[in-house]
């Protein structure tokens, strides 16, 4: 599906579990107010700063894979992208919150280029090799999302026609993760 945008753009609106958006829902709220209390003792606590900038990821995925609201979604990556920023500006080192301003930058950066146009009108970061370094960045010194950033790179891998490095990515994360079956399943498609 995140390989052909004709695919994502036709996709269906699933119908979540009311019981586990709930809980989803109250578990980011939880964390909103704890790095809200946090924030507002110091406004620049890297660990609160990098708990926004995870929920609003989570918000955004949410927003986009379950519920298919694009425009929602898009806002959610705005905000995080805006995060982790300021995060950045602080500790140049937390290179997993240079993940938000990849994603931004490729997923938008991959949209033709009117749509580009208008979104960095709204502010929206649309480079899409700025999109590639940032994860590559992550992939290679995150502590927590190196592998979802690898994985992320193994999507743009095959977005690009580019099997071979996609086969080294997820093979990598195959053997790194052989709990999770869907490395393999994925690296076996693109044999």
């Amino acid at each position: 599906m995140f390989t052909d945008d004709h695919k994502f753009d036709n996709r269906g609106k699933l119908t979540p579990d009311p019981t586990l958006k709930t809980e989803f829902e109250s578990e980011l709220a939880k964390s909103a107010d704890l790095a809200n209390k946090i924030l507002a003792q110091n406004s620049n606590d890297k660990n609160a700063l990098f708990a926004q900038v995870l929920a609003g990821g989570l918000r955004g995925d949410y927003a986009a894979l379950i519920e298919k609201r694009n425009l929602a979604s898009l806002s959610y990556m705005k905000t995080s992208r805006t995060i982790a920023q300021k995060l950045l500006l602080i500790d140049p080192t937390c290179y997993d919150a240079y993940l938000a301003i990849g994603i931004e930058n490729y997923l938008l950066g991959s949209s033709a280029a009117p749509v580009r146009w208008m979104l960095r009108m709204t502010g929206s970061q649309t480079d899409k090799e700025e999109g590639v370094q940032r994860l590559r960045l992550t992939a290679d010194k995150g502590r927590y999302l190196a592998p979802f950033a690898r994985l992320l790179l193994a999507v743009a891998a095959l977005r690009d026609k580019d099997r071979q490095t996609a086969r080294t990515l997820l093979a990598a994360l195959a053997i790194e993760f052989p709990g999770n079956l869907l490395y393999a399943k994925e690296l076996a498609r693109i044999q």
